[in-house]
């Protein structure tokens, strides 16, 4: 671990912070052939860079680059020009140069073959220090060192000055807040004159009303729901597919977490969230269809219960509570049953009601949507348009993805550009880096 201690020589390349966008441009400028510290407020890097994809290391995603942005719900477009520079292929080659061979899974999802998120942090760490890069732990930036409209360093609490030529601030977002991530970018951001769009929960569970059934659907998982996202007046306002599963206050899985960035904006806009979730959960089957089948089952099968029928197309307690919205006795006969009945089975199977309340906090989510505004960084080089010598990278700007990776690559992307352009600006020509 590097010693805590003030750096008495001015560096080419300050990074302040040592997660994925940190680690990424101190490697981008020390391969330019630029003198670089890197400051890190924890004992070690990557913190958050570790529980990724659960701890296996989701590290990026082989989408093509239209593909990869369409996955990017805040601000896209902004990444076309880092993710052009460096992309999946250029980070998988690095990686691989660093003695981390990595593997393509479902939906382009890529994992280090020993499938150990913290081993590709140790392997990162290894190489910015065998490369010369300074690594100063235990240091959390507190202002920025200005003047005349330009950044020459850092101050760091207890007043210790860390100068530096040019610096990036890679300090992440505000989740997951035990890893080190406490929104100090923004901080920074602010006194050097930029924006910071609002914060909230990119990817996070959702909180429903219907806390009863939470209770008992605990621990449930739906296989490939459509879940639709209307407003109280009925107006849909996204739609996402992806497997569930129950909580004691929600849902989570892919496709709830992927709503969940609409429902956090709409309650941080206005305080209240008013949005109704609609389940289809055989999305595979027409309502008509579906109907027509459980009359069907309902004839060949008349002298079971109604609740058994359902029991063969749904898991039971979802079944059983499906069954109480109908209002009719589960022991019921089904060959008892109106066809009228069967038909609003169908509907409900398809439109399954709850009530969202909104998400869980920012603390718990994924990522941070929101944060320094894209319209003062210049997407070519991560730099400052109000700041001379100031770059920013990864999660502290405005930029978020939906899970598979894409953040990450956000985080390794933008590192890079940011590390690079850093580079030059101290006046070491920008190092090219491409996958062949």
């Amino acid at each position: 671990m590097g010693r805590q201690e003030n750096n008495p020589d001015t560096s080419d390349v300050l990074v302040v912070g040592g997660g994925p966008a940190g680690m990424f441009a101190a490697a981008a400028a020390v391969i330019s052939g630029a003198k670089v510290t890197l400051l890190e407020k924890n004992e070690r890097l990557g913190r958050k860079m570790s529980i990724t994809g659960g701890g296996r290391g989701n590290l990026t995603n082989t989408a093509s680059l239209n593909d990869f942005i369409n996955n990017v719900p805040g601000n896209g477009r902004y990444l076309f020009s880092a993710l052009s520079r460096f992309s999946s292929a250029d980070c998988r080659k690095f990686l691989k140069e660093l003695g981390v061979p990595t593997k393509e899974e479902e939906c382009g999802r890529v994992f280090p073959v020993n499938e150990q998120a913290g081993k590709v942090v140790d392997a990162l760490e290894e190489y910015l220090t065998v490369s010369g890069v300074r690594l100063i732990y235990l240091v959390r930036a507190a202002e920025l060192l200005l003047a005349n409209r330009r950044c020459q360093g850092v101050i760091a609490a207890g007043r210790r000055i860390f100068a530096g030529k040019t610096a990036v601030i890679a300090t992440g977002g505000a989740s997951y807040p035990q890893t080190g991530s406490t929104g100090d970018g923004y901080a920074l951001a602010r006194q050097a004159g930029h924006q910071v769009t609002p914060r909230h929960p990119g990817l996070v569970p959702l909180c429903l009303a219907e806390q009863h059934l939470c209770r008992q659907l605990q621990g449930l998982s739906i296989t490939n729901p459509l879940l639709t996202l209307t407003t109280a007046e009925g107006k849909t306002i996204a739609i996402e597919r992806g497997d569930v599963v129950f909580t004691h206050f929600g849902i989570s899985g892919p496709a709830a977490l992927r709503l969940s960035r609409v429902v956090s904006k709409q309650k941080t806009a206005a305080g209240v969230c008013d949005l109704c979730l609609l389940m289809d959960v055989l999305p595979e089957m027409s309502e008509e269809s579906l109907a027509d089948l459980l009359l069907s089952m309902a004839s060949e099968q008349p002298q079971k219960a109604i609740i058994n029928i359902i029991k063969q197309l749904l898991p039971g307690r979802l079944a059983a509570i499906c069954a109480r919205m109908l209002q009719v006795s589960e022991h019921q006969k089904s060959g008892e049953t109106s066809k009228g009945a069967w038909r609003e089975a169908a509907r409900l199977f398809k439109n399954l009601p709850f009530t969202i309340t909104g998400t869980r906090p920012l603390a718990e989510a994924m990522v941070t949507a929101g944060g320094v505004s894209v319209r003062e960084l210049d997407p070519r080089t991560m730099a400052s348009r109000l700041v001379d010598g100031l770059y920013f990278a990864g999660e502290v700007i405005d930029v978020d993805a939906y899970t598979g990776g894409f953040n990450m690559q956000i985080a390794f992307s933008t590192g890079w550009v940011a590390g690079l352009s850093a580079a030059e600006k101290a006046g070491f020509p920008a190092a090219t880096y491409k996958q062949e």
